[in-house]
């Protein structure tokens, strides 16, 4: 009698099982946010709230295409600034946010799906300027400009570089054109892209300081099997060659 209790219980708490598997597939929504950050993400009007089809740019068209190929519904939502989104991802179950570097410090705070594409950190001077860098150190007597929460400010902050933080990137440029600042800490080619934009041309590379790769980040309680199957259509894009013909497309 027992016994026949206990098969039955284990098989109901296997259907119960495969029922919630089956919600988390048909039901399961992901809030993703994103932020101004051509040319990966960018509103179509180039305002600071966004939602939807008025969203696009290579990482856009990449998760979007990441997300239907997996059979996951989502929302977009493009906002600002970045501090308030990334902490939103980070504390709410079924959030998401993009794009953003995957670092040591970081890796336990979010589920990773990626990567979307490369972000090396690079130091930007004006046409004409006469600095020559072989290391960071060499960078700590001018004054450098960076993005407000953004992971270049915060690598420069732990190496006493103290960089002058603008809530745009894109401000950077304009700074660096007039003189209010010597250098730009930026990504590479999102700074030249944003740089193009602002009308700013000719800027020249006196630093390469880091290498890295941007990605999707996901609340710790979005389920395994939902980054799994974006992860598993992401790396079937990449060996179709989907990616790289959207960076192309861009760049």
């Amino acid at each position: 009698m027992y016994k026949r209790l206990l098969l039955a219980l284990t098989g109901t708490l296997l259907v119960l099982a495969g029922s919630a598997r089956a919600d988390v597939d048909e039901n399961y929504s992901v809030v993703l946010l994103t932020e101004n950050f051509p040319p990966y993400n960018m509103a179509v009007n180039g305002k600071n709230f966004a939602q939807e089809d008025n969203i696009d740019g290579i990482a856009v068209d990449i998760v979007q295409e990441m997300f239907k190929r997996a059979g996951i519904k989502y929302s977009l939502t493009l906002r600002f600034p970045w501090d308030r989104i990334y902490k939103l991802a980070l504390e709410k179950p079924g959030y998401g946010v993009f794009v953003t570097a995957r670092l040591p410090e970081r890796e336990q705070a979010f589920k990773w799906v990626g990567p979307i594409g490369p972000d090396d950190w690079i130091m930007l001077a004006k046409p004409d300027s006469k600095i020559a860098l072989s290391s960071l150190e060499g960078a700590k007597k001018y004054r450098v400009g960076a993005y407000k929460g953004d992971a270049i400010a915060e690598y420069l902050a732990q190496q006493k570089l103290e960089p002058l933080t603008a809530l745009r990137d894109q401000e950077n440029a304009k700074k660096l054109e007039s003189g209010q600042i010597d250098l730009w800490a930026t990504g590479d080619p999102a700074g030249r892209y944003l740089a193009k934009q602002e009308g700013v041309d000719g800027l020249k590379t006196v630093l390469r300081f880091n290498k890295a790769e941007l990605y999707l980040a996901l609340n710790k309680e979005v389920p395994d099997e939902v980054v799994q199957k974006l992860q598993g259509a992401l790396d079937k894009m990449r060996s179709e060659g989907f990616v790289d013909e959207i960076l192309n497309s861009y760049l």
